[in-house]
């Protein structure tokens, strides 16, 4: 589903050159949840934006589905982000004045479809994280785990192949999280969807399927994780 082969991607700051991914190589299959730990300046969002094509590696390759992405036109990048990708941001990223059902609705729209078309998907979306009675509240009437789950909805609505997900639980406490990681997770299987997790918390690598380290801009396989319950399954 997603191979990054090689990959690199620097920064210059004053002074420096941050290798922000540095000779970078993963995959992920189709229907696969793949965590990647690491703590904050490590590149996992880099990592996550090279994977979207929204940014371009200096070297290396990045496929989806066998495809090189740094060969797509700028309009060949946008129906694939479009269509293709679900992106989960840490801080939800909702558009303050519209309403859970039409902050859903704006993948769709961008697509062209209809707004009654859309409005039904959306509403079905909502209806599968739980959701449905507030699909007319705005961000600022729900609380962090249920703008999240807007959130998620919205990545999902547009059934994509690959999850890119950013510290989707970081501005929640614990049980939040863990009830959204959980309802990520039954979605993801449901649908048979490839997602890759970004995040600093230990807790939530027990509910993937593979999981991966990341420091200084490079990968290693974690494989001390506490023998605990999984969250998410």
């Amino acid at each position: 589903m997603l191979e990054l082969e090689r990959v690199c991607k620097r920064y210059q700051s004053p002074g420096e050159v941050i290798r922000a991914v540095d000779d970078l190589s993963m995959h992920v299959d189709a229907g696969e949840l793949v965590i990647v730990l690491g703590p904050s300046g490590s590149g996992k969002t880099t990592l996550l934006h090279l994977a979207a094509g929204l940014l371009h590696a200096d070297s290396g390759n990045v496929r989806f589905a066998g495809r090189d992405l740094s060969t797509l036109s700028k309009r060949e990048a946008l129906q694939h982000r479009r269509h293709a990708l679900g992106f989960i941001f840490q801080g939800f990223n909702l558009t303050a004045g519209l309403t859970a059902e039409e902050n859903v609705a704006i993948p769709l729209l961008l697509r062209g479809m209809g707004h009654r078309r859309a409005r039904r998907h959306s509403l079905s979306a909502l209806h599968e994280v739980g959701l449905a009675r507030r699909a007319g509240h705005t961000p600022d009437a729900l609380s962090g785990g249920e703008q999240q789950r807007v959130a998620i909805a919205r990545a999902l609505v547009g059934e994509p192949q690959l999850i890119l997900a950013d510290e989707p639980t970081g501005n929640l406490d614990s049980e939040t999280g863990d009830g959204v990681l959980k309802l990520l997770n039954r979605t993801r299987r449901e649908r048979g969807v490839a997602a890759v997790l970004v995040t600093h918390d230990e807790r939530l690598a027990r509910a993937g399927d593979r999981v991966l380290e990341m420091r200084d801009g490079t990968l290693t396989e974690h494989s001390d994780l506490p023998m605990q319950a999984a969250i998410g399954q």
